[in-house]
């Protein structure tokens, strides 16, 4: 093996919890050290950590990704009340990536990792399709009231000048429910203007799809200020690179979609992009076969496992047992990182150990060696379902064939 791949710049490194936590040093141990020089700014993002410091180390984190442009994160626990009581927290602490996410005003990217012996649910989607998902307002800033007998509810804006402005939601004769949610045009322009640069990135082209026959003012204004960040600044930029921008209904898109061959960026407002990505995941196979990026219009990137800790499984590994858990999204988590790295620092060498980095996880799952959660999938049916540690081992292989 030839000498370390240097780095020039560090990346941000964001810890995480239970069994990702495992598996996030066997991919630095067995697959990254013996090949790079690697540099990181470390931050432990624990939910002991966390509640330790009252969540500043989050915050320290999202700014340290300002200062060095690349983060890499490992999953994290988002607390309920059954995990205070666990982890004796001082409260049910936000999530950190959507603390991160406010913070990077960014839009987060999901595409499937596809592989030959994993085939889409959807026959006909041949070609990845990629999600991009706002990160902000709607239903995750709502809010809620319950209604407990007769009377009028009302909406109402008051302007630092002006008149007050008053809209009668509904008169109730009983009890009921009633929600307010916004949102901002600064973060639909940072999400419309994201979503254009990374159709371009990936070459591909680019569908947003809304409600705004139902919603014709807040619906509306995401289409709106679609059509004009992609006029004012994209348009000759994608008649160049021969994509197309695309809008349309979100039901119309729906079916679209599934009569698609693939191969787009389909962006969608928060609660859409929520739901939109966890049916994409499945029909590609699983959560742990999704690559997940935050891209900020300012030009900061953080690569992230799309899933979450793998509780289970964690509680197994306390117990001493051998597990099977996917490390593919942690090991693209950091092969998209570090490329996004040599990227930004002009260093082909770690551009070029990501590429074989990837092709070496996805080419052992293509030699029918694989962990359990694909087994049940795979066709033709799998050689080996390898252990946790087995599998990062079968990919550290192939991986040094080329070093």
């Amino acid at each position: 093996m030839t000498d370390k791949i240097q780095m020039k710049t560090p990346l941000v490194e964001m810890d995480g919890d239970e069994m990702t936590r495992v598996m996030w040093s066997m991919v630095k141990e067995k697959l990254l050290l013996p090949f790079i020089d690697l540099k990181t700014e470390y931050y432990d993002l624990a939910l002991e950590k966390r509640d330790e410091t009252d969540d500043q180390i989050t915050i320290e984190a999202a700014e340290a990704i300002k200062k060095y442009g690349v983060g890499v994160k490992c999953a994290t626990i988002t607390p309920n009340a059954a995990r205070v009581t666990e982890y004796n927290l001082k409260q049910q602490w936000k999530s950190p990536n959507g603390t991160i996410r406010a913070i990077l005003d960014g839009t987060i990217f999901r595409k499937p990792i596809m592989v030959r012996n994993i085939k889409p649910a959807v026959r006909n989607w041949k070609k990845p399709i990629i999600l991009g998902r706002h990160a902000y307002g709607d239903v995750y800033k709502n809010v809620e009231h319950r209604i407990n007998g007769p009377g009028r509810a009302e909406m109402v804006f008051t302007p630092e000048n002006g008149e007050e402005v008053r809209h009668t939601i509904h008169d109730f004769n009983g009890s009921g429910i009633i929600q307010g949610i916004h949102n901002l045009d600064g973060s639909i322009n940072s999400f419309a203007d994201a979503c254009f640069a990374y159709a371009l990135d990936q070459k591909v082209d680019l569908w947003f799809s809304t409600k705004d026959t139902i919603s014709k003012t807040y619906d509306n204004n995401f289409r709106e200020i679609f059509e004009q960040v992609y006029e004012e600044k994209y348009k000759g930029k994608f008649e160049d690179a021969g994509i197309t921008y695309f809008y349309t209904l979100i039901d119309d898109a729906v079916a679209r979609i599934i009569r698609s061959e693939g191969g787009m960026l389909w962006a969608l407002k928060n609660y859409d992009g929520d739901v939109m990505s966890d049916m994409l995941a499945s029909v590609f196979g699983s959560l742990a076969m999704m690559t997940s990026v935050l891209v900020s219009p300012h030009g900061y990137f953080e690569y992230e496992a799309a899933h979450g800790t793998v509780q289970k499984h964690y509680y197994k590994h306390l117990k001493g047992e051998k597990t099977s858990t996917n490390s593919i999204a942690l090991i693209f988590a950091w092969s998209g990182a570090l490329r996004k790295r040599g990227e930004l620092d002009g260093t082909p060498e770690l551009v070029a150990f990501a590429d074989n980095l990837e092709a070496a996880a996805t080419g052992t799952i293509e030699d029918g060696i694989m962990t359990g959660d694909l087994a049940n999938l795979a066709e033709p049916p799998a050689k080996r379902v390898a252990n946790t540690e087995e599998f990062m081992e079968e990919v550290k292989k192939r991986l040094e064939n080329v070093h």
